[in-house]
């Protein structure tokens, strides 16, 4: 289980790309946009290309299947991936069939119907923002890669992937670039 994400150096994850998500009141929606370049946006098409499938929370199911099959010519390299592939979403509220092609709604505990998907042959299946399912899956011990484009900005508040329980997880860094906007390619 790979989680994907893009993250201000204060840990924010909520709204990288435009004002998808205004809750709790966040006004910097796009935070992200100013940082990709080049390289960045091949990492980005190498995370996708790579995926197996894919693990959405219902919030950012219900955004990418709004998007995603209806993409532009010119987001084809990021839309053939999320479109064919796998999708499982953890949802309490949406219920089958879903709309966007291979998904599939998560049953029972999510937890455990992880956990039951990562004894299952096959490639690795890789979490694009959906916070809250990326904490649950981090306090069940369910992460197995963290791979973070941290910009050098700060938002100050917002949605973020790791809670502030107390828990002291060790990672190892085994893979880092800096791009030529100054995030950082981190795995």
């Amino acid at each position: 289980m790979i989680v994907v994400e893009w993250m201000t150096l204060d840990g924010v994850v909520q709204a990288p790309g435009a004002a998808e998500d205004t809750s709790g009141g966040f006004k910097y929606g796009g935070w992200h946009l100013r940082y990709f370049d080049d390289t960045s946006r091949q990492w980005v098409v190498e995370n996708l290309t790579e995926a197996g499938g894919f693990l959405l929370g219902r919030r950012t199911y219900e955004s990418f299947a709004a998007h995603w099959p209806n993409a532009p010519e010119e987001e084809q390299p990021l839309a053939q991936p999320l479109n064919t592939l796998p999708k499982y979403v953890a949802s309490t509220t949406l219920t089958e069939p879903l709309v966007w092609q291979n998904s599939t709604v998560l049953q029972g505990d999510i937890a455990e119907a992880v956990g039951a998907l990562k004894q299952e042959d096959g490639e690795d299946l890789h979490v694009i923002g959906s916070t809250e399912l990326v904490q649950t899956l981090i306090e069940h011990d369910l992460v197995d890669e963290f791979r973070l484009m941290i910009d050098p900005v700060v938002v100050g508040g917002g949605k973020r992937i790791f809670r502030d329980d107390g828990a002291l997880r060790p990672l190892r860094l085994v893979d880092s670039q800096v791009t030529t906007t100054g995030a950082i390619l981190a795995t």
